[in-house]
């Protein structure tokens, strides 16, 4: 929900014209959807600091246009203290949801937007929609499964999940670990640098279908 791009014409996934701001230098271009709900979760997650500073081990996080609130130090008897408090403050507040991601709840706006548009805005943005080039996403967390489903459906593209386990996934590659992600970051920089390779990607990458 908060995007910078080079200065360019740029549409939204619904062929709209979005509401871009340039920075000061005119180098950039800010898109941030939720930007109008910027003064409300500055509200809520005062609240949910006040609510929850009795449970120990639970922490929130601003992430500027959500609030996270952790949990995965939180004693299990204390869960559901926590989650009915958040639940309680989100009552106060329209337009707004709780989602789950990772041992954590979520406190979004509610609009059509995620990280599968966010994907798509990056390629319409920089004018790679049409174009040969690949996007690789990398992702662990269950909002991660939008911009797998994007990929998928451009069928362009490599969407790959990091987990140790077995999970039911839009992804087509997976990376068990981020020491995993680390190789194939690096074995991707060294396979662009060799131009004279003749390997195919899957072999210099190594990832595993």
């Amino acid at each position: 929900m908060d995007i910078m791009a080079p200065p360019r014409p740029v549409k939204s996934c619904e062929g709209n014209t979005p509401t871009v701001v340039m920075d000061k230098k005119g180098t950039e271009v800010l898109f941030q959807p939720a930007k109008s709900f910027l003064p409300a979760i500055q509200k809520i997650l005062t609240e949910l600091e006040e609510e929850t500073a009795k449970i120990k081990g639970a922490m929130v996080e601003d992430n500027r246009f959500c609030v996270s609130v952790h949990f995965r130090h939180v004693k299990d008897e204390d869960y559901q203290i926590l989650e009915e408090k958040v639940r309680s403050v989100l009552e106060n507040y329209a337009g707004f949801h709780l989602c789950w991601g990772k041992k954590v709840m979520e406190i979004r706006p509610t609009i059509e937007w995620d990280k599968g548009h966010a994907v798509e805005y990056f390629l319409e943005t920089l004018g790679l929609s049409n174009s040969d080039v690949l996007p690789v996403y990398i992702g662990e967390d269950r909002t991660d499964e939008d911009a797998f489903k994007v990929i998928q459906r451009r069928g362009q593209g490599y969407p790959i999940i990091v987990t140790s386990i077995p999970k039911d996934t839009k992804a087509s590659y997976s990376l068990i670990d981020p020491s995993e992600v680390l190789t194939f970051l690096l074995r991707l920089a060294r396979w662009r640098k060799s131009s004279s390779s003749s390997r195919s990607l899957n072999q210099i990458w190594g990832v595993v279908n």
